[in-house]
């Protein structure tokens, strides 16, 4: 991102990003209840800015670890039994209200739910120095909320790490567990970049999601 300000603080329209994207859950599902992992550095920094921005919403602040899988793992130990529980990047508050609440009633019914959109582009397959054309149809990006029945999703995580988990979804897949993918919505970028910033400035000033 280029930015000193950790991404999850930096300000979209005078509120950090972090705040964006709880609000989103809590518009859609008020009764929620919010686990937020990060480094242990950034905690007092957190407090601060929820003082500065009257976010009173109570929620759970986790300490991250190493890898997501590890700061996932970590956040899980505060989830309760028999619930659903949505896990979701802080750097995509772009995530519409109708993304949210599909995930997590298609959850509920199957297990499992994970947000998805089709390729526009080409892509091409690289091995070594060489690369061929592949069927974009075949392919999906992949975003968050990835949605759970928390006794699954906890039983995944006691897995031993590999560096092939990506995402929550592909922890509960190396489980044995069938992903059902939902329609995502467009606008949930993940930011990463400073032009990210700039979409997502420009997506909520139109009020688009």
């Amino acid at each position: 991102m280029n930015n000193v300000v950790p991404k999850q603080f930096i300000e979209l329209l005078g509120k950090p990003v972090l705040i964006h994207t709880a609000e989103k859950f809590l518009s859609a599902i008020p009764d929620i209840n919010i686990v937020i992992v990060l480094p242990l550095a950034l905690h007092e920094e957190w407090s601060k800015i929820c003082e500065k921005h009257n976010f009173i919403t109570s929620h759970n602040v986790v300490e991250g670890g190493e890898t997501r899988y590890h700061s996932v793992k970590r956040g899980l130990e505060l989830v309760p039994d028999a619930c659903v529980v949505g896990i979701h990047d802080a750097a995509r508050p772009l995530v519409s209200r109708e993304t949210i609440l599909n995930a997590y009633t298609t959850a509920e019914k199957l297990g499992n739910a994970c947000p998805s959109i089709p390729l526009n582009e080409s892509i091409r397959f690289l091995k070594g120095v060489d690369n061929c054309a592949v069927d974009r149809t075949h392919y999906s990006i992949i975003q968050t909320p990835q949605c759970f029945h928390s006794d699954l999703i906890r039983k995944a995580f006691l897995k031993a790490y590999k560096p092939e988990f990506t995402d929550d979804a592909s922890v509960l897949e190396s489980f044995g567990e069938k992903i059902n993918l939902i329609e995502g919505n467009r606008e949930n970028i993940k930011l990463t970049t400073p032009q990210d910033l700039i979409i997502a400035e420009a997506l909520m000033k139109s009020n688009s999601i």
